[in-house]
């Protein structure tokens, strides 16, 4: 079962990512389904998906549906170039590719899926959840009480502290989990290095003061969540 997933993911990556030259993906673009790539493109993923499940041609009805799915979601991407940005598409792209295969896993083994109800996953997925966006609208509406000049900045990346915060979070809330606390304060650390240009550069404390609290209801937000799952943990 496990095997199965890995032999199907492994096939997805040599046939999406090793085997695919840029070339194809230009020639994809500009021909679309009339480009002789994107059958090629299919036939490789063919071929691999044969190899790497070892012959087994019982598996053909899944063949064809992976590969027909693929060159369909291929062509949905490179005819949605002018709508959604290259990266959203590459994200998309690849999400219905691994849907297609978790489906394909699921007709084969469906009990492998019952782990998506168990309580200690919901635990986790209620907790991974929190620690993400619940925890940038709460950090979001404490922050909103001052609005510094510096905050709205032309030259800070669109939507970067929120995701600096989301990735600081789960660092955290992996931290609290493998009982690394220490690790938390390495984090920190690493975060005030990064952040010290910022802070000399400003000409009050003010910037400091916006800083500090934002970093500690973040790191807060998350050691709070962190603790909450594991008691809940135990009462499982």
């Amino acid at each position: 079962m496990i095997s199965l997933i890995i032999k199907l993911l492994i096939a997805h990556i040599i046939g999406d990512f090793v085997l695919q030259p840029d070339s194809w993906v230009a020639a994809k673009k500009i021909k679309k389904h009339k480009s002789k790539y994107l059958y090629l493109h299919g036939l490789v993923h063919l071929i691999v998906l044969i190899i790497l499940l070892e012959f087994n041609f019982s598996y053909w009805p899944y063949y064809i549906l992976i590969v027909l799915s693929h060159m369909l979601i291929d062509l949905i991407k490179v005819n949605s170039e002018n709508i959604l940005n290259s990266r959203l598409l590459f994200v998309v792209d690849q999400l219905l590719h691994l849907i297609v295969l978790a489906l394909v896993v699921y007709m084969i083994h469906p009990y492998l899926f019952d782990f998506v109800y168990n309580q200690e996953f919901l635990l986790l997925l209620l907790a991974l959840l929190t620690v993400t966006f619940v925890s940038s609208v709460v950090t979001k509406m404490t922050m909103s009480t001052w609005n510094l000049i510096e905050d709205n900045s032309e030259d800070s990346l669109a939507n970067a502290g929120k995701y600096i915060g989301i990735l600081e979070r789960l660092f955290v809330f992996g931290f609290i989990i493998m009982n690394q606390w220490a690790a938390i304060g390495f984090l920190i650390a690493a975060k005030s290095v990064f952040r010290f240009g910022d802070l000399s550069r400003a000409k009050d404390r003010k910037l400091t003061e916006y800083m500090l609290i934002g970093s500690l209801v973040s790191f807060g937000l998350a050691m709070l969540i962190g603790i909450i799952y594991l008691k809940a943990l135990i009462l499982l």
